[in-house]
């Protein structure tokens, strides 16, 4: 999925992402927030030179299953994933740096 992308409504299931191989980034948000809007520049930044790490942009909100799996609080919220498990999380990130720390744990 393109980093440029909007949130996608039809999120992979718990499972699904359970089962993922590899780096990947889980961003929960919505496309009329302040802070993720404000967060774009920032996360493409980050994850510009590792193009092997999966990027799934995922709308969030009340009743949606995946963001209440990870108990997801605030946006935008970025699961770090290795192999479907969480390694690291960032929640409304303000510098480029508290990402980038985040994906080399992934790497």
């Amino acid at each position: 999925m393109s980093r440029d992308t909007a949130y996608s409504k039809t999120p992979p299931t718990r499972d699904e992402v359970d089962a993922f191989v590899g780096p990947t980034v889980l961003e929960f948000g919505t496309d009329w927030c302040g802070y993720c809007e404000r967060a774009q520049p920032l996360i493409a930044q980050s994850l510009r030179p590792r193009a092997q790490v999966r990027h799934l942009k995922i709308e969030d909100g009340p009743g949606r299953p995946l963001g209440r799996s990870f108990k997801v609080k605030l946006w935008p919220t970025l699961i770090f994933l290795r192999d479907g498990a969480e390694v690291a999380r960032v929640v409304r990130p303000s510098d480029a740096s508290v990402i980038e720390e985040a994906a080399a744990q992934i790497d």
